[in-house]
This record gives C-alpha cells, structure tokens and sequence, in this order.
C-alpha cells in the first residue's frame, strides 16, 4: 500500500513512525568505560523507534528511514559533552526501491549532559534535557519534512511542535537555540519552515517529490515536468528571499538529485532547470553544467 492511504487516513494504530539507526561514537575521547556510550545509543534508538510521535498509522515497511549519528568531540565533565549530529532523513519513491534524501545536515553546536542508568525522557511543554530536546526537535522536523512531500504543506503541525521545543529552550545554556547565535540554527531552521512568507519552499517539496518523482516510474516526462514546476517554486522562494538557511538545506540534501533528474530530460527542459539551479545555487554552477553534457 503506498504510503499516503495510511497518513491520510488518521487512523490511530502501534506501529510507531520510524525506522532511525542510531550512532553514538566518541574517538577523541580517553574513556575506560566505553559502555557508557553504548548504553546511550541503546537509549536513543529506544527513544526515537518506539515512541509514538504522531497519531496516524503505519504499516512497517512504511515506516520513516533516517538515521541519527552522534559524535562525540570533547568531554566537559563526566556527564557534560560536546559534539555533533549527523541527521540524514529519506522518502520512499513511489513503485521502486529508489529512497529520496529529505534532509542531510551535521549540527555542529551538539551540547547535553547525561549519565549513566539516566533515563531518557521528553515532556512537551518543557525544556528538562539538552539530549532529549535536540533529538525530539530533529523528529518533528522529520516529521514535518516527510508529511510535506506526501501532502501540501502536511508538515505544519510538526514545526509548530519543533518551535514549541526552542521556544522552552531560549533560557537553556547549550547553544544552538538563540537566534543572536547563528544565522543557521535550530532556531532559524524552525522559524524558515513556520514562516508563511517562505511557504514556496515545502510547497515545491511536494511538488518535487509527489507529482515529480513519484509519477515517474509511470510516466516519465509527466513526473519529469513535476520536478521542473519544483524548481519554478524554488526559484521564487530565491528571488523573494535570498540566501535562506531552509533553501541551503534543500539543495545540499536535493542538488545531486535535481542533476539525475534533469541529466536525461529534453534539451530544453534542461536548458531551463540549469539556468534556475544556477540562479538558486551559484556556488555550484559547474556541478550543474553535467546536466547540459549528458
């Protein structure tokens, strides 16, 4: 069954939404009691596949793959870390095996303590842990993201809970959260996706990948022109808005795909999806010129 009957549906149901593996390493770090990390790894994957984070019904080949990689940089204190996240997120493309990147980002202000025989505990509403709040934000993002490219704009109710978690978190110590910090946050992340003004955004997320790739294992140049009317949005996205944390993240989550996409279409299709990616993406001019010499 694909997908969208089940998301659609509303159905309350046991099977929970993801499928994330989850890492935890730290090579830099002198640690006799390597289990520690483990027992966190084991504590996240738990946190993450088996907790129920919407209200809709998944079949299990359905569910969401992502994965999660935390890599641990500096210790602060026995329970106090430094690090980073490694967030990948992927879409199932309709009748084929083909799994579509939403989302590829490493979070480089990664701060949480923790220790060990802690559990792992999320309240929404509240700001109790660093850990469990950063990794709850990324979920709804995903969330958010997957419901987008399946329905128009499906995704709002997940952002709206993503901001929730950094409006608790404004008073926290741990950075990452405040907009004076960065201009490519988890702040502005959330404010770019709630933000109505940017809106051309994830609605050419579902352009992309519900009319566009999804259609095309049926009819190609149907699903092909789907993709184009994507790009169409984007680039309006752009000229409204330049320079958006959210429309970076598209194209480095999106870039090598547009090139698949548009390397076997008509010349003028690709004539026309090169000019947009350039005009969007002007550091990656050249990668874009493939499309033209396919």
């Amino acid at each position: 069954m694909f997908i969208t009957l089940s998301l659609l549906s509303g159905k309350r149901g046991t099977a929970q939404e993801f499928n994330c593996s989850v890492q935890v390493s730290a090579p830099k770090i002198q640690q006799t009691n390597r289990d520690k990390f483990q027992e966190l790894r084991k504590g996240l994957y738990e946190f993450v596949n088996q907790r129920h984070w919407t209200n809709y019904s998944f079949l299990i080949d359905e569910r969401f793959e992502a994965t999660i990689a935390i890599t641990i940089t500096d210790e602060i204190s026995s329970d106090e870390f430094k690090g980073k996240l490694n967030l990948v997120l992927r879409r199932p493309v309709y009748a084929t095996s083909y799994n579509s990147i939403l989302f590829n980002y490493i979070d480089t202000k990664f701060q949480f303590q923790w220790q060990e025989g802690e559990p792992l505990d999320f309240q929404e509403g509240t700001y109790g842990s660093s850990l469990t709040a950063t990794v709850a934000y990324y979920i709804y993002i995903f969330l958010g993201l997957e419901f987008d490219s399946f329905t128009p704009m499906g995704g709002t109710p997940f952002y709206q809970k993503a901001q929730a978690i950094v409006n608790t978190a404004q008073g926290a110590k741990e950075p990452g959260w405040k907009a004076f910090e960065s201009m490519k946050n988890r702040y502005w992340l959330a404010e770019n996706l709630t933000n109505s003004s940017y809106s051309n955004i994830r609605k050419a997320m579902y352009e992309f990948h519900r009319k566009g790739l999804d259609v095309m294992q049926g009819n190609i140049e149907k699903g092909r022109q789907g993709c184009l009317d994507a790009l169409e949005l984007l680039q309006r996205a752009h000229r409204e808005k330049p320079h958006l944390f959210l429309m970076q993240l598209v194209m480095d989550a999106k870039r090598d795909e547009f090139i698949n996409v548009f390397s076997e279409g008509s010349p003028m299709d690709k004539t026309k999806a090169v000019n947009i990616l350039k005009e969007i993406d002007p550091s990656h001019s050249n990668d874009y010129q493939k499309i033209l010499k396919q």
